[in-house]
């Protein structure tokens, strides 16, 4: 089961350490609105897909949220089959969809699985969830984060 911030699934990516810090960065600046990730990791893991409209805890390196995302699109396919309007919502710089295939086989090899064209993966986009401002007298306070 993945772990559980202000009692929303969290969003961990990359993995917990400079990746993480600057993957984080990209979201909160606007410029990553996708990621994917590997249906095995779900499979493994007993969790469910996203869905559009669930909001996630982005947590930093500690495991604390540094944001509120809400899923705008969820999309199940195999990691050959990934258009570059997706990979280029990564915001993460690759010139190409070449690029970006070749990055991120590196990366998950480096995690101990290899991907193959046919790999099934999720693609998730997304949006930051603007950070509710102080209660103003007469006006009800937001449930959300």
């Amino acid at each position: 089961m993945w772990p559980r911030v202000d009692g929303m699934r969290a969003m961990e990516l990359g993995t917990p350490d400079d990746l993480r810090t600057e993957l984080n960065s990209l979201v909160l600046g606007g410029r990553k609105t996708a990621t994917t990730g590997l249906l095995a990791e779900y499979v493994e893991e007993t969790e469910g897909l996203e869905f559009v409209g669930e909001r996630l805890a982005l947590v930093d390196n500690d495991g604390h949220a540094v944001a509120t995302i809400e899923i705008t699109g969820v999309e199940l396919t195999s990691f050959g089959e990934v258009g570059w309007e997706h990979a280029a919502a990564e915001g993460e710089g690759d010139a190409s969809l070449e690029e970006w295939r070749a990055g991120h086989r590196r990366f998950w090899e480096r995690e101990g699985t290899p991907v193959q064209d046919d790999t099934p993966v999720v693609c998730l986009a997304f949006r930051i969830v603007p950070a509710a401002g102080p209660a103003t007298p007469g006006c009800a306070k937001s449930p959300h984060r």
